[in-house]
């Protein structure tokens, strides 16, 4: 049994699914679950969505018939016959989003976000299913939101393992062996009142390590337009190295610190038992990529990881007193209760800084509460540059004629938050 991963990329038009059905006929010959991602960039299309609706915007109608558009035409290509039940299922979906923005925002933000931004990947799983079966892939498409058991922390659902995994083995696992491959989305969750939940942005690789985990897979593959991990973004290196071969702990370390190509969830699992995880490109299926597993043999190569739309927060009491346990204490509360992940920090006598992701629907709530306690002062648009196994000349060079707020380093890993330029 294994389970495969297609991102966003890989189904971002009908060429795209087209490549999909291709890999798996050669590469699904065993039970396989196939997690999939919204198509190309309707994500980031949903969150302008909701955001038009939840403030009220004129461009909420222009945003929902833009996305519909694209899907519609999707599957025009795909699947020529109007009368194809599948043309009945997406204007269901579409139904379900237009009742979610015609009604008045009733609960939080997150809440909405997560009840619409969900569509897309039940949108484009419909989609790459009804294609298979016509192609002649038999699958069976299932929901996430019945199979993966969240509490109600919109955005950031926390699994109910537990729970999760009954449900694994009592729904889909039998499903899987009598159709062999079971289509599913990626990201997305439920509650027990019935209300859909997300794992955090770009989740789909840890829904597929949830399952991977759950169903005791012989391997996981996550497809990408690149041809593994690399050793830097290409976006910013032209030399960029393949890493054929990863630790959980290496692998982590490096998700950890933002590197893109797997969230930084999903290695836990895998590594809990033992199940490797392969990072391979759908535009070139035969070559090997990067396998991540169990090994003695440690990341020696030099990594390089940008995070952009960064914000530097420094945090200082009112009194001039020193930063102390209880000050700490309750910053990491006030953090924690807004959902905000703290990217690097670093503290003085009298001042706590800290590098987050800037994201103005968790830091604005964020700066409202520390202000009633701290002065508080902050920097936007910067960005977080690590690098792992550095040597001095590579920190010069990366860094001459920039402006660095804050910089820190440990044996293994440097840090500098700069500003953008």
């Amino acid at each position: 049994m294994q389970v495969f991963k297609f991102g966003g990329a890989s189904v971002k038009d009908a060429e795209a699914v087209i490549n999909v059905g291709s890999i798996l006929k050669k590469h699904a010959q065993q039970p396989t679950v196939v997690v999939v991602s919204a198509m190309g960039k309707v994500t980031n299309k949903l969150e302008e969505l909701v955001k038009a609706y939840f403030f009220k915007t004129p461009n909420v109608m222009e945003v929902f018939e833009e996305v519909k558009k694209y899907h519609f035409d999707i599957l025009k290509k795909l699947i020529p016959n109007s009368s194809d039940p599948i043309y009945n299922d997406l204007e269901n979906v579409f139904l379900e989003m237009l009742w979610a923005i015609e009604e008045s925002p009733a609960f939080t933000f997150n809440h909405h976000y997560d009840q619409i931004v969900s569509l897309g990947e039940v949108l484009s799983t419909k989609i790459v299913s009804a294609f298979l079966n016509q192609a002649g892939i038999s699958n069976q498409w299932m929901d996430a939101r019945g199979i993966i058991q969240t509490d109600n922390t919109y955005r950031e659902g926390k699994v109910d393992y537990e729970l999760s995994e009954k449900i694994v083995k009592d729904q889909l696992q039998p499903v899987l062996e009598r159709n062999k491959i079971v289509v599913t989305q990626g990201f997305i969750g439920g509650t027990s009142e019935n209300y859909t939940t997300t794992l955090g942005r770009e989740g789909s690789d840890y829904t597929a390590s949830l399952l991977a985990y759950f169903l005791n897979a012989e391997k996981v593959i996550i497809w990408k337009d690149v041809p593994g991990v690399l050793n830097a973004d290409p976006k910013y290196f032209k030399n960029t190295q393949k890493i054929k071969e990863l630790t959980y702990h290496d692998a982590i370390e490096l998700t950890y610190f933002g590197a893109s190509v797997i969230h930084p969830k999903t290695i836990k699992p895998l590594q809990n038992k033992g199940i490797p995880l392969f990072v391979r490109s759908f535009l070139k299926p035969e070559e090997e990529g990067t396998v991540i597993k169990e090994s003695d043999q440690r990341l020696n190569v030099t990594s390089y990881i940008f995070k952009t739309d960064q914000m530097l927060i420094s945090i200082q009491p009112k009194d001039f007193s020193f930063i102390a346990e209880d000050n700490l204490s309750n910053i990491f509360a006030i953090f924690s209760k807004h959902g905000v992940k703290v990217n690097m920090m670093q503290n003085s006598a009298i001042s706590f800084s800290v590098c987050v992701d800037e994201d103005d629907f968790k830091i604005k709530p964020l700066i409202a509460e520390l202000q009633d306690q701290f002065k508080v002062l902050y920097n936007t648009n910067v960005q977080l540059m690590t690098i792992r196994n550095y040597d001095n000349d590579i920190v010069s060079k990366l860094s001459e004629n920039k402006v660095v707020l804050m910089e820190q380093k440990s044996r293994n890993t440097h840090q500098m938050v700069i500003k953008s330029e």
